[in-house]
């Protein structure tokens, strides 16, 4: 008899998980196998021989004290990173860690945990209420508008209720892509009692002339304003998230962390990706061109399409996303089921995949229903265009 067997756990629930978890499905879009990948929102351009060439030799050389732990404060990385996001910042108001989701969860436990809540307006980033549950903090939802966007007076009468700890701003939003007014989050920022993060980890991809909550940081202590180098810098693979707050901030995260968080190999990666940070971002623009062409198509075609401010785009509506989804994938494109019923979330790759989604589409859209947008052509009409 097995140690499984005599012990009786056969499954998950015959463990004793907190109580929190139990009925909960682990975070992670379909991994499948198709020519065309736009469902996670990476950036689709590898990086150049060049960059490779300079990772190479940054790994080379820190490989010979490989036997020796990482800089436990990450200082170079965080100057480096202080000097890219500019705004007066110094390494002292920056912090980094294993992706972005680990600069959450380390915000929420040092200022998250029992007996305390943390609020966001949904739809957005599915990860806030997953690692604000996983820290055991309450999450409490509160709602966006119509066009996904979140009025102030609302938001301030959400936070007066439920007094949280913590207040989530996802802007660019995801999944739906959209970008907050400056207005709003100084509002929010100015009625929380605790914690306001702003996750910009799409920024980079914003309009032009979109501002950064990064400018409200002088004098906001109890802001928090987060990044990535998963997506403008095309580093998913390094996994490195990083955010910008009051010295104050980051000494409280230092209490939470782990010691030695943050490996001399992706301390050495990320660096190498800051240098090169002109090429990387260098991909923005296109990225930015083949969004608002994409926004154009689907919206000739009577969807409803979101405004984008991020290198998505969300679209609908159908009364069976599902189906569209699986006439996609049958047609070689993976997107993202996610987001409110009856949308869908594309992410956007190189001309040629966005090519490969659009004729997918033009089928689907034949032998699916689509609610026509307000002003939209309608089905019918569609019958002449595909």
């Amino acid at each position: 008899m097995t140690p499984v067997e005599r012990s009786g756990v056969t499954r998950l629930d015959d463990l004793p998980i907190r109580d929190d978890l139990r009925g909960r499905s682990p975070y992670g879009a379909p991994q499948i196998d198709v020519p065309v990948l736009l469902n996670t929102n990476e950036n689709p351009y590898p990086p150049s021989p060049g960059l490779v060439a300079d990772l190479a030799e940054a790994v080379r050389r820190d490989a010979s004290e490989l036997n020796r732990y990482p800089d436990r404060e990450v200082l170079a990385l965080r100057a480096d990173l202080a000097a890219y996001l500019g705004h007066g910042l110094a390494a002292d108001r920056v912090w980094a860690a294993n992706g972005s989701n680990e600069v959450l969860q380390q915000i929420l436990q040092a200022f998250g945990g029992p007996g305390r809540s943390a609020l966001g307006f949904e739809p957005s980033y599915s990860m806030h209420p997953i690692i604000t549950t996983g820290t055991a903090t309450r999450w409490i939802s509160g709602a966006r508008e119509d066009d996904f966007g979140i009025d102030p007076g609302k938001a301030i009468a959400a936070i007066e209720e439920h007094r949280p700890d913590i207040v989530f701003l996802t802007s660019p939003n995801n999944p739906t892509g959209t970008a907050l007014p400056l207005g709003v989050i100084e509002r929010v920022a100015e009625a929380a009692p605790g914690m306001v993060v702003v996750d910009e980890a799409y920024f980079e991809f914003a309009r032009t002339g979109t501002p950064s909550a990064l400018t409200l940081l002088a004098g906001n202590p109890r802001l928090i304003v987060t990044r990535t180098m998963s997506k403008a810098f095309a580093m998913a693979g390094t996994r490195l998230g990083y955010l910008a707050a009051d010295p104050a901030v980051i000494e409280a995260l230092l209490l939470v962390r782990l010691p030695y968080h943050l490996s001399t190999l992706t301390q050495a990666a990320a660096r190498v990706a800051v240098a090169h940070r002109g090429e990387l971002l260098g991909t923005v623009d296109r990225l930015r061109a083949e969004r608002d062409a994409c926004v154009g198509w689907l919206r000739e075609r009577g969807l409803s399409v979101a405004d984008s401010d991020a290198n998505f785009v969300l679209f609908g509506r159908f009364p069976d996303r599902h189906a569209v989804w699986e006439a996609l994938v049958e047609r070689g494109v993976l997107i993202r089921e996610v987001g409110p019923p009856e949308w869908l979330r594309v992410s956007i790759g190189t001309a040629e995949e966005m090519a490969a989604f659009r004729g997918a589409m033009s089928e689907a859209l034949a032998v699916c229903e689509v609610i026509t947008a307000p002003g939209g052509s309608g089905r019918d009409d569609l019958e002449g265009i595909l």
